[in-house]
This record gives structure tokens, sequence and C-alpha cells, in this order.
């Protein structure tokens, strides 16, 4: 179960609160009574779900890069954070390939950044890391990789987070561990959901295609990805987050990803849209012509379920059916914060009560 009275009061601290995971994020936070502070850049994409949502009302969102190591701790110390959720991030592959100086730039030294604030204040007791399932050394082989194998990354992006990790486990050793201090990271797999409105990424593709009434196109129908909807990862964040508040000895790295049945060649995601969508929508495959990208990435999942108690609460067709829901209702000039609260209750109703 996920407690978000814990969170009543609270004072939260989330870095990259303007995307996509931490606008959603935020709006449970919110809707929970914490005292939420976030530090990001402008939202990533327009639209984005942080305005469409007004995200920013319930709030204190300051705009900052998190590079800016200065700017972070003057928000970070006016916050007084007892919480901190680290989600800011360069968060796309393929423009890690094209930026890469950019992407470690934000995704190593942003880390280095939060966590030093974090070692500077006498009000941190829980820390979480949200990186990604493409932290690990990928030999795509089949079956799923445990927190315990060798990171790696191939491609700027990827290897980023790996470093972003490595430098958490050098903070947790060198500061935090004689300090009641706890320090964690939490790898998540692919997440799809209603307001993602990024460049390059299948779902966001299916919709501007489906609005357009175009077939959308697909550069790798048989790779597979750990697919799961947005509330999946995000809840296990703040479960997290609260556990290891009043147990230290929770902390750690963890997977979070759908089960076996549920990770998807993206042949099978786009049809399930399709599907679901109804009229208007369709697919075209071509060849990929695009820079290298994993194949097959799947996470083993058995230690969250079994320190935790955690579990996934929507199946691939369920998260498939929900982002259809909202996308339609933001097509349709409906009231994004109304879907985006309904569909939060829903999975809570669900993720509590079976």
């Amino acid at each position: 179960m996920l407690d978000l009275s814990f969170y009543k009061g609270r004072r939260v601290f989330v870095t990259g609160h303007t995307g996509f995971k931490g606008s959603w994020l935020c709006r449970l936070l919110i809707n929970a009574g914490a005292e939420v502070t976030g530090y990001s850049l402008e939202p990533p994409t327009d639209p984005s779900l942080f305005e469409l949502a007004d995200i920013g009302s319930g709030m204190t969102s300051v705009t900052g890069d998190i590079a800016d190591l200065d700017a972070l701790k003057k928000a970070f110390d006016a916050a007084k954070p007892e919480i901190v959720l680290h989600l800011a991030a360069q968060p796309l592959v393929r423009r890690g390939y094209r930026e890469p100086v950019y992407t470690y730039r934000t995704n190593v030294m942003g880390t280095v950044n939060i966590l030093e604030c974090v070692r500077l204040s006498d009000s941190v007791k829980s820390v979480v890391n949200i990186t990604t399932d493409k932290v690990y050394k990928n030999n795509e082989w089949w079956y799923g990789y445990r927190e315990s194998d060798p990171l790696g990354g191939y491609d700027p992006y990827s290897n980023s987070k790996s470093c972003s990790e490595l430098v958490t486990q050098s903070y947790i050793d060198s500061y935090f561990s004689e300090r009641d201090i706890a320090v964690s990271a939490m790898r998540a797999g692919n997440v799809i959901g209603g307001g993602d409105f990024a460049e390059d990424r299948i779902i966001p593709d299916c919709v501007r295609a489906a609005m357009k009434n175009q077939a959308v196109t697909i550069r790798s129908p048989h790779s597979v990805r750990p697919f799961q909807h947005v509330l999946e990862p995000v809840c296990a964040y703040l479960m997290l987050a609260q556990m290891q508040y009043e147990n230290k000895t929770l902390a750690g790295c963890y997977n979070i990803g759908p089960d076996d049945t549920d990770c998807a060649t993206i042949d099978r995601l786009t049809d399930i849209f399709v599907s679901e969508w109804g009229e208007g929508a369709s697919k075209t495959v071509i060849g990929n012509d695009g820079p290298h990208e994993a194949k097959f990435l799947k996470l083993d999942c058995s230690k969250i379920r079994a320190v935790l108690g955690w579990k996934p609460v929507w199946t691939i067709e369920q998260a498939i059916a929900r982002t259809v829901e909202w996308s339609k209702v933001y097509a349709g000039g409906g009231d994004i914060r109304d879907i985006t609260d309904r569909q939060i209750n829903e999975f809570l109703e669900l993720m509590n009560n079976g």
C-alpha cells in the first residue's frame, strides 16, 4: 500500500518537476497535502502536462538549471526539505547522441549538485535518485536484469545515468552512511501515459499521428521494452521515499517495471494502441535508420516485490487504455486536471485495495 497521508505537511523537493513524470508526481503530492517545491527548467515540451493541468498553482515552482549549483542551493535551502526526489535529467536516447556534453552535464553534474545540497543540509532524511532501466551493461539477453548486475550504458544518455548512480553511491559511502539520511536509486522501465508530448517516443508519436488521422511510423517493431503506466513508478518512488524515511535499512537500488507478460514489442504496443484508439489510428513499419538502441531490455523486479511489497497495478492493455482516454480528453479540449486526478484516484484505489 501507498499511504499518502504520510506526505501531508511534509516538505518535499522535486527536481525535474515540469517534465512528464515530474508533473504526475507533483500532482500526487499536492493532492496528498505535501509542501512541494520543484526546481526545473521550463516545461520541456509545448504543450506540457505541467501547464495543461496547472500543476504549478499548488506548489512552489522554481525555474532553474540543475547544473547551476548556486541557484539550486538557494532554492533547496529555502525549501528545507525532508524528502528529495531527483528526476531532473536529459531523458532521451537520441538527443543524447546529438548533444552528449549537455546530456552528461545535466545527468551527472546535476546529480552531484543535488547530492551536494543534501550533504550540506540538516533537514533531509530521504532521497530517491530516479534513473532508468538503461543503466545496465546490456548484453541483449532474454532475462531480466537484477540490481546486482554490472552497470554500463552504450549511448551517452544511458551511460550518463549509470554515472549518476556511481556518483550517488560515492556520496552514500563518503557522507551519508553514518548520518540519518536514507538514499536510494530507482531504475524505471519505459513509461507511458497521458501528457507525454516528448519527441522520439512511440506512444506520443502514436497520439500525434492518430489526432491527424495519419499512420504512425515505427522503426524497430521487434524491440522489447518494459512498458508501464507512469503512475506505476511514480507511486513506487513515493512508497520507497516513505518507507526508507521510516527505516533506513530499506535504502538501496531497486528496479521498477511490469510483469514479464507486459514487456511488449514496439509492434505489439502499437497494435494495442491502434485497436484502443479506433478510427483514425494506423501504423506503418519501416527499417531502423537511426543510431544504436537496445533491441531487448527487461527488468527483474523481484527485489522491490519482496522488500517493499510492491506489485504492478495495470496491465499493458489497461495502461494504453488510460493513455488513450486521457489523450482523447486532451484532443477534445476537455478538463485535463480532472482526467488526471480521476486516473490517479482510480489507480490508488486498485493499488491499495486490489
